[in-house]
């Protein structure tokens, strides 16, 4: 398990973060990143099996997040301005501190949902500090709809500010993705089939709170900004990227948006792409029935992925 919550200071945030050794010989270094309103220390479970393959794990909490500390983070905001940015140059951070604990290893960045739109965001700012990217449960392609998201969001920050929970996206998202599910007995049922892991989440304070609008406006920035061609063509295309849907996962359209960026990817000359949509998992594949499969196959990649590098 996690040992106790260490911390890395920055310019101007203290990051909140979780370390698992490998056991035995180690392979490489896989940084977490996570989802939208919870936090690292739910990926327990997932390190100590990734640690048992060969792997250093470390994951940290987002500004916003978890128990990151930054003047202007509090829980539901990035940063006053500049979210963006910073979040990215977070992620580099607490790579640069695992090399230097472990140099020489290749470093996988692996992100859940909104953190695989900060790893992909990552990856192509920068480039040469990644060896391989998994992109797990992300929608990198709302539509639309992410579009007037994007207009109703700017609306709500002219008419009360940006450092308020919005009203109007977390019934657009989490209410619409809980509605969704037939039979649910909550209203995050569309997390899990697992009841105990869906229970967990919403008695976690730290997970399950509203975003405010700037945070919003952030999250729809990192959507539509990575897969843009002029950051894309930064990124070496025979860097190997994992890509994991669930084909009962509202927030991806049924897995429909990780099949879109995979395509997207080969459409701009990714050669090592992986895409796995699990048919009977909702979104959080890791808290799912049926993860160790999920986690084993990944592993797999992982030591598939580093030896071809």
């Amino acid at each position: 398990m996690f040992a106790d919550t260490q911390r890395l200071g920055t310019a101007n945030a203290s990051l909140g973060f979780h370390h698992q050794a490998s056991q035995g010989e180690p392979h490489g270094i896989i940084l977490v990143s996570h989802g939208l309103a919870e936090h690292s220390k739910r990926y327990a479970r997932f390190a100590a099996a990734m640690a048992a393959r060969g792997y250093h794990v470390f994951a940290f909490d987002h500004r916003g997040h978890g128990e990151t500390i930054a003047p202007d983070a509090p829980i539901g905001r990035f940063a006053r301005r500049g979210g963006v940015l910073q979040v990215i140059d977070d992620v580099v951070a607490v790579r640069n501190l695992a090399v230097s604990q472990y140099p020489g290893l290749p470093v996988i960045l692996f992100g859940h949902s909104m953190g695989g739109l900060i790893a992909l965001n990552a990856a192509v700012t920068h480039p040469q500090k990644f060896d391989a990217l998994a992109v797990w449960n992300s929608n990198f392609n709302p539509g639309m709809s992410g579009r007037a998201a994007q207009a109703i969001l700017l609306a709500e920050r002219a008419l009360k500010g940006s450092d308020v929970a919005s009203s109007i996206l977390p019934k657009l998202t989490f209410g619409t993705w809980g509605k969704s599910i037939d039979g649910r007995r909550t209203e995050f049922d569309w997390l899990s089939h697992n009841p105990a892991e869906v229970d967990k989440y919403i008695a976690d304070p730290l997970c399950g709170f509203d975003a405010s609008v700037s945070l919003w406006l952030d999250i729809f920035e990192l959507t539509f900004r990575a897969p843009q061609t002029p950051h894309l063509e930064r990124l070496p295309k025979q860097t190997p990227i994992h890509l994991v849907g669930g084909g009962q996962d509202p927030a991806t359209d049924g897995g429909k948006a990780v099949i879109w960026l995979s395509n997207h990817l080969k459409a701009h000359g990714f050669s090592r792409i992986t895409t796995q949509i699990y048919q009977d998992m909702r979104h959080e594949t890791l808290n799912e029935i049926g993860a160790d499969a999920a986690i084993a196959a990944f592993a797999d990649w992982c030591d598939e992925a580093i030896a071809r590098s």
